[in-house]
C-alpha cells in the first residue's frame, strides 16, 4: 500500500518570503501533496520550468494557483513553484522540490 504525505509549505508561517530553504532535509515522493497556504490577493503559486524558477520567470508557466489555500500534487523529479506577483521571487518567495 502506498500511502502519500501531505506538507504545509513553510510550516505556520505558510508560503511566504525567505520560504526557499523550507524543503532542505525532507524527503518528498511522487504522489505527496504540498499546501499553500497565503493571502491570495497579494500572493499566489506558479508552477515553473527550472530556467524559469531561477530566472524568476512565469512566462512559460504550466499552472497557476490563487485560491489561498491550494493543494497541489507532486511529479515524480524536479517540481518548481514560485511566486508570480512582482519581485516575490527574487525575496525568497520559490521553493524547488524533488520528489523520489
Amino acid at each position: 500500500m502506498i500511502h502519500a504525505d501531505t506538507y504545509i509549505v513553510g510550516d505556520s508561517q505558510g508560503w511566504t518570503y525567505g520560504v526557499q530553504n523550507w524543503p532542505l532535509g525532507k524527503t518528498f515522493y511522487e504522489g505527496d501533496t504540498l499546501v499553500f497556504n497565503y493571502v491570495p490577493l497579494i500572493h499566489n503559486v506558479v508552477i515553473v520550468n527550472e530556467a524559469e524558477f531561477n530566472y524568476c520567470s512565469t512566462l512559460g508557466a504550466s499552472g497557476l494557483y490563487a485560491s489561498g489555500s491550494d493543494r497541489i500534487t507532486l511529479a515524480k523529479g524536479p517540481n518548481y513553484f514560485i511566486s508570480g506577483f512582482p519581485d516575490q521571487c527574487y525575496l525568497g518567495m520559490k521553493i524547488a522540490v524533488n520528489a523520489n
